[in-house]
């Protein structure tokens, strides 16, 4: 059974999502708010493009890498983004990052995974958003952050990955943003780390 995360919450993932676990994927889902009768009875709200991203650094807080609409794949190939999905329609996840853990360069300490609102549109107008991590390769949950904190903000800088002497540790963050694109959020996502 899958932990429902907090704000601020860390989990070990090998003791959270067992002994050999080499590949974790990073889901994001999300809906368009339905508002008012009419939004109801014809789906109003329209479509919301939320952006899943992941930010990597180095020991020093360096940003070396961005995995992102812009760029699907990390440089070194341990990180792979599904695509882009402009809508929030359907069940399920509507975009994911795969990590393959034991890929990733020696160098690289912290992936932070952050959302955002391509087209302007603000949180007050998504409904049952939140993020999700699972062992990629058995397709198990094993935690889940909901990110539906209603708001003006434009992004959301989800959660991170931080590898330590015993492994890598999963934190809920949710701090939001008015950044639209990752690339605004680098700052941002150095403070979330470090707090």
């Amino acid at each position: 059974m899958a932990l429902s995360l907090e704000k601020n919450q860390t989990i070990s993932l090998e003791k959270t999502g067992g002994a050999g676990l080499t590949k974790i994927r990073l889901g994001l889902g999300w809906d368009p708010e339905k508002t008012g009768l009419m939004g109801k009875l014809f789906g109003g709200g329209g479509d919301i493009d939320l952006d899943a991203s992941c930010i990597l650094f180095d020991e020093n807080m360096k940003a070396v890498d961005l995995v992102w609409f812009r760029q699907l794949k990390s440089k070194d190939g341990s990180i792979v983004h599904s695509g882009d999905n402009r809508t929030g329609e359907g069940e399920g996840d509507d975009e994911s990052i795969t990590v393959d853990l034991y890929k990733l360069p020696i160098s690289v300490k912290h992936l932070v995974f952050t959302v955002n609102s391509f087209t302007g549109q603000s949180f007050e107008k998504v409904a049952k958003a939140y993020c999700r991590i699972l062992d990629a390769s058995k397709s198990n949950e094993i935690a889940r952050f909901n990110l539906s904190e209603k708001g003006r903000h434009t992004g959301v800088v989800m959660a991170c990955l931080t590898r330590g002497p015993s492994g890598w540790d999963f934190k809920a963050i949710g701090t939001t943003t008015t950044g639209r694109t990752a690339d605004e959020l680098v700052s941002l996502a150095v403070q979330a780390v470090k707090a």
